[in-house]
C-alpha cells in the first residue's frame, strides 16, 4: 500500500502550533482509517514554508482529500490551489534527495482550514511514464479548471475529469508552456507566420460547439440560442468571454472562456532575477498596484531569512492600503455603471486619482510603482507625504457618505442586484471564493487578523461581515472595508516608526548604498546584486496574503540560483470567475452583468 508522508516544513513561528495541533490530529485521528496510513518524520529539517506537506500517491489521493475535507476535526474545507512542478532539472529537492520522493512532475495541492487558520500541502510524485492522476472534481467542483490548468501546462492528465481541454492556451498550441522544454522566449523558435490554411484553422478553433459541453441545442418545447457575451464588451471587464445557453431571455446555463489575456507570468519568472521581477508582479492585479509585490517580496524574505524594520513593514502596509481604496473605487463606479448608474463612476475616479496624486508624489508610480524591494521598499517616505495622506484621511470619508445616498440606498440599484448571484459560506469554501466575497456570507475571514502578516496585529480594525451572499452585499461589505482601510491608514500615520526603510541583510535588493565607497567588498556586493541578483538558498516557500480581491500568494521554488526554479501565483480571481454557471443559470442576461460586476475581478488576475 502506499503510505502518506508527513513532513513538517514549517519555521518557529506564531503558526507552527496550529500546525503542530494539525500534525497531531492527523496522527491520532488517522491512524484508523482504513483507506491509508502515514507516518511522522520530525528529524526532517524544517524548510522555510509554513504549511505542513503530506505526500501522498495517486491511490491514496481521493481518500486522503475526502478525509482531510470531511474526516478530520476542523477539516480542511477549501481547495486554496492546484498546480504542479517540473521537478527533472532540480538540483536541490529538499536538504538531500532522499528527503523527496524521486519523480519527474510534483503534483500539488493547497488545502485550507478556516476552523484552524491553516494552509496545509498535499503532494504526489508522477512519473514521466504515468504523468496521471485521478481528478478532484468529485471532492471539490472548484478543481475543474485548476485541472484543466495543470493539462494546459504541464500535460498531466486527470483520469474522469469532465472536459480536460486547454484553457489558457489556444486549442492549438503545441506542447505544454510551463515545461523546462518548452521555449521561453519568441526568439527561441521560427518567427510567426500565418498562412491562409492556418488562419482557416484557428478560426475554426473558435467555433463553439455545444455538445462538446455536454449542451443541447434543442429542449422539447424550444431551441436554445447561443450568445457570445465578449470577448469584446465592456460588461465583461476585460478580455473575457461567457458563451451564453439562452432560452428567449432566460439563461439554461453559461460556458466561461477564459485566457486571451494570459502572458506566461509563471514562465518569465524563471528567466528573471529575483529583483528584476518585480514589475510582472505589478502587472497581474493592475489595480492593486504594490499590493502585488507583497506576497512576492515576503515569501522571498521567508526563505532567506531576512529581517524588515519595523518603519519598512508599516510603509508597506499603508501602501496597501491606499492600493485596496484605489481599487475599491474602481469597483465601486464601475459596479454602478454597470447596473444603469452612468454618474458614480466619473466621481469616484476623481477621488482615485488625488488618491494616485499621494502614491506618485511617495513611489514616483501610480498604478504600476514597483516600489517594493526584497528587505524593504525602494526609499524612504519624502518630506511632507504625511500631510498630503492626512489630507486625503478628511477629504474622502463625507465623498463615501455622499455615495451612499447616490448608490447604495438607490432603489432601482437595490432591486438590480438584493439576490442577485446569492450563495451561502458553504458554497463559498467549496469553490474557493475568498476576501469580499466570502465576507459578504456572514463569516468573518480575514487572513490580516486570522493570520497577521507584516504587522497588522499591531492595527485596530474591524472585518465587515454581511450574510446576504448576493451582488449587493459584495458591493457594500467593500464600501466598509474602504472605511477600514482609512481607519489603518491614519494609524500608520500617527504611529510611524523611526529607523530603516530597508533591512542590512546581504542579499536585499538593491543593498542600501550607503557604504558602497567605503569598502571594495560592499561595493562588489552591490554591483553583483543590482546586476545578476542575489542567490536565493534553496527551498520552497509561499506566502498568502488578504489582498485586494481575496488571498493572493507566490509559491516560491529556489534552486540556489539568481532566478526562481518555479514560480506560481496563486490569484483569488481565477475561482471566483469558476462560479459564473452556477450563479446565473435560470436568471437573465441583464442579472448576469450585475453579477460580474459584483464579483470584482481582473482578467489579469485570472490568465496571469
Amino acid at each position: 500500500m502506499e503510505s502518506v508522508i508527513a513532513r513538517s516544513e514549517f519555521p518557529p513561528s506564531a503558526y507552527a502550533s496550529a500546525a503542530a495541533d494539525f500534525l497531531q490530529d492527523a496522527a491520532r485521528e488517522g491512524r484508523g482509517h482504513p483507506e491509508f496510513h502515514y507516518w511522522l518524520q520530525p528529524d526532517i529539517a524544517d524548510l522555510p514554508t509554513p504549511f505542513p506537506t503530506l505526500w501522498t500517491g495517486t491511490a491514496q489521493l481521493l481518500p486522503l482529500l475526502r478525509w482531510l475535507k470531511s474526516g478530520i476535526s476542523r477539516p480542511f474545507g477549501m481547495l486554496y490551489d492546484l498546480s504542479a512542478i517540473d521537478e527533472r532539472q532540480r538540483q536541490h529537492r529538499g536538504d538531500g534527495a532522499a528527503e523527496q520522493p524521486a519523480s519527474d512532475f510534483t503534483l500539488v495541492y493547497h488545502l485550507l482550514s478556516l476552523e484552524r487558520d491553516l494552509f496545509i500541502v498535499v503532494k504526489v510524485a508522477l512519473d514521466m511514464q504515468r504523468l496521471s492522476a485521478p481528478s478532484i472534481t468529485p471532492v471539490w467542483p472548484s478543481a475543474n479548471w485548476y485541472e484543466r490548468e495543470v493539462w494546459d501546462l504541464f500535460g498531466i492528465d486527470f483520469a474522469g475529469h469532465p472536459h480536460l481541454t486547454r484553457i489558457l492556451m489556444p486549442h492549438t498550441w503545441q506542447g505544454h508552456p510551463l515545461r523546462k522544454e518548452h521555449h521561453a522566449r519568441a526568439t527561441e523558435v521560427d518567427p510567426f507566420t500565418l498562412s491562409p490554411h492556418k488562419q482557416n484553422v484557428e478560426q475554426e478553433a473558435l467555433r463553439f460547439h455545444p455538445e462538446d459541453w455536454g449542451m443541447c441545442r434543442a429542449s422539447g418545447t424550444s431551441e436554445y440560442m447561443f450568445l457570445n457575451l465578449g470577448p469584446n464588451h465592456p460588461s465583461v471587464h476585460g478580455v473575457f468571454r461567457v458563451v451564453l445557453q439562452l432560452d428567449g431571455e432566460r439563461i439554461v446555463d453559461a460556458v466561461p472562456d477564459i485566457g486571451y489575456h494570459h502572458r506566461g507570468a509563471e514562465k518569465m519568472a524563471e528567466r528573471q532575477a529575483w529583483h528584476s521581477y518585480l514589475p510582472y508582479t505589478d502587472r497581474v492585479d493592475y489595480l492593486g498596484g504594490v499590493m502585488n509585490n507583497l506576497p512576492y517580496v515576503l515569501a522571498l524574505e521567508l526563505l532567506a531569512g531576512i529581517p524588515v524594520p519595523a518603519r519598512a513593514q508599516v510603509i508597506r502596509v499603508m501602501l496597501c492600503e491606499l492600493f485596496r481604496i484605489a481599487s475599491h473605487l474602481v469597483f465601486y463606479g464601475t459596479f454602478a455603471q454597470d447596473v444603469g448608474q452612468m454618474s458614480p463612476v466619473f466621481y469616484m475616479f476623481e477621488d482615485r486619482e488625488k488618491l494616485f496624486g499621494i502614491v506618485e508624489a511617495i513611489t514616483g508610480g501610480r498604478m504600476h510603482p514597483a516600489w517594493f524591494r526584497i528587505g524593504g521598499v525602494a526609499q524612504d517616505l519624502p518630506q511632507g507625504w504625511d500631510t498630503l495622506i492626512k489630507r486625503f484621511l478628511d477629504y474622502l470619508p463625507a465623498r463615501l457618505r455622499e455615495y451612499d445616498g447616490m448608490v447604495l440606498k438607490n432603489r432601482i440599484l437595490q432591486k438590480r442586484t438584493r439576490g442577485i448571484g446569492a450563495y451561502d459560506t458553504r458554497t463559498a469554501i467549496e469553490w474557493g471564493v475568498s476576501g469580499p466575497g466570502l465576507r459578504a456570507t456572514g463569516l468573518e475571514w480575514d487572513l490580516r487578523k486570522r493570520r497577521p502578516y507584516s504587522g497588522y496585529e499591531q492595527f485596530d480594525f474591524e472585518i465587515p461581515v454581511f450574510d446576504g451572499g448576493d451582488s449587493y452585499d459584495r458591493c457594500r461589505l467593500r464600501v466598509e472595508e474602504i472605511r477600514q482601510s482609512l481607519r489603518i491608514i491614519r494609524q500608520c500615520v500617527d504611529n510611524m516608526p523611526a529607523g530603516h526603510y530597508k533591512s542590512d541583510h546581504p542579499l536585499t535588493t538593491p543593498p542600501r548604498k550607503a557604504r558602497t565607497m567605503e569598502d571594495i567588498e560592499t561595493l562588489i556586493q552591490h554591483f553583483l546584486n543590482n546586476s545578476w541578483g542575489p542567490v536565493m538558498p534553496p527551498g520552497e516557500t509561499c506566502v498568502p496574503i488578504e489582498a485586494t480581491k481575496g488571498l493572493n500568494s507566490y509559491q516560491i521554488i529556489s534552486d540556489g540560483s539568481t532566478n526562481a526554479y518555479r514560480n506560481r501565483i496563486r490569484t483569488p480571481s481565477f475561482p471566483h470567475l469558476q462560479m459564473i454557471p452556477k450563479l446565473c443559470r435560470g436568471l437573465f442576461v441583464p442579472d448576469l452583468i450585475a453579477i460580474i460586476a459584483s464579483i470584482d475581478f481582473v482578467m489579469a488576475d485570472v490568465d496571469r
